[in-house]
């Protein structure tokens, strides 16, 4: 590829920095009650579930809300679509800080802000698509997957933390107004496009949402990935909605369930940080796809059966790190094979189907033996990633056009 065939701006850092910040307090939005299940239950007067249902609400607006919000993200650009987002974010994360005890304002504020959420994620692909060169893209949206981690991590760890001298209401109103400080930033800094396209001549056409949609589901290739990504996201949102729960009945406090949380996420952020450059420059999904799948089984083993805190918190660590360094490599390796669907219309399906795994949330609740063990719903995660790891070997890397 000649380099000047075309240009990429150093302003494409400030967009995709302000875009990581709107999506890191939306994740902190989305968790913060996790690691604080039993005592935010108690502070409301509710049950576990119903602390639960305050992030399984997230996905569970993200079903119908996804497809929609990937046309405007392919119609009308991602500033435009990310902007609703950020607002909404903005304004229903205040209002959750502001709705004091009552677990019915606090459950309708964090649906406004579950609303929000698809107008961000659906966007992953389509900022780095923007600016991006096509040698950066999946380096791009890795760094968007550390962001959205680094959020989640901070809302595991920060949170049980700041209610020891802080009432819940208060803290939830510290991470409102940290969203909507990003959203302002976000709103006042991003741009749609550079002066030029990031990529060589005709890179950067892409068909008509419908057309693309059609085009992506009639792609074998796409369809397993998708299976993949809807196991991968099932038992990332499992474990960390009920990581309290998880080891709570292994003696470990709200405290330590923030903390392994955490570094699970750190793990992650790492994950995400460290192997998509090396696909990159490689121009290989497939390999990493599967490396990442199977050395995140053991650390999944661990999780289930650890007594130990230290071989709890390797454990949580090797399944972040491995585990959460297969997204930003499966979703360039899905704009690649579906290439012309627009970068939205395809991050959009992986998105929901991934949030589409609140039933492994669920699930694991269900599955939970009488004295509150995740073990039967950890053992099933485990089967699932080895099914998962099954259909990356029938997965082909895609062709790179000479340029």
């Amino acid at each position: 590829m000649s380099e000047n065939r075309y240009t990429v701006y150093g302003y494409r850092w400030v967009v995709l920095a302000v875009f990581m910040f709107v999506n890191l307090t939306i994740q902190t939005l989305w968790i913060s009650y996790a690691s604080i299940t039993g005592p935010a239950a108690q502070f409301y007067g509710v049950n576990d579930l119903e602390i639960g249902l305050l992030a399984m609400v997230f996905m569970l607006a993200f079903l119908p809300l996804s497809i929609p919000v990937s046309w405007v993200i392919d119609t009308y650009g991602f500033r435009l679509a990310v902007s609703i987002g950020v607002i909404l974010m903005g304004v229903f994360g205040v209002l959750r800080g502001l709705a004091g005890e009552n677990y019915t304002l606090v459950l309708v504020s964090t649906i406004g802000i579950a609303i929000a959420q698809p107008f961000l994620l659906n966007a992953w692909t389509k900022v780095p698509a923007n600016w991006f060169s096509l040698e950066e893209r999946a380096t791009a949206v890795g760094l968007v997957t550390l962001s959205n981690l680094v959020g989640t991590a901070l809302g595991l760890v920060l949170t049980p933390i700041l209610i020891e001298d802080t009432p819940i209401p208060t803290v939830q109103l510290i991470y409102g107004g940290l969203a909507a400080f990003s959203s302002v930033l976000f709103l006042v800094l991003s741009r749609e496009h550079p002066p030029t396209p990031p990529c060589p001549p005709g890179m950067e056409a892409r068909a008509l949402m419908l057309d693309g949609l059609k085009n992506a589901l009639k792609n074998r290739m796409f369809w397993l990935y998708l299976i993949v990504s809807f196991v991968g996201l099932g038992i990332f949102n499992g474990i960390t909605t009920w990581v309290e729960n998880i080891v709570r009945t292994r003696g470990f406090t709200p405290t330590d369930a923030g903390t392994l949380g955490a570094l699970m996420l750190v793990g992650g952020v790492l994950g995400a940080v460290i192997i998509p450059p090396f696909s990159d420059r490689q121009h290989k999904r497939k390999p990493y796809l599967l490396m990442g799948i199977v050395l995140a089984i053991p650390g999944l083993i661990g999780l289930t059966f650890a007594t130990s805190f230290p071989l709890l918190l390797v454990s949580a660590f090797g399944l972040g790190f491995f585990l959460v360094s297969t997204s930003p490599i499966g979703m360039q390796y899905a704009a690649e094979i579906t290439h012309p669907t627009p970068e939205g219309t395809s991050n959009g399906l992986i998105q929901l189907f991934g949030q589409a795994s609140v039933v492994f949330v669920y699930i694991m609740d269900a599955l939970k033996n009488p004295d509150g063990s995740f073990t039967p719903g950890l053992l099933l995660a485990v089967g699932l990633l080895v099914v998962s790891a099954a259909l990356i070997t029938q997965l082909q890397d895609p062709q790179r056009s000479p340029n």
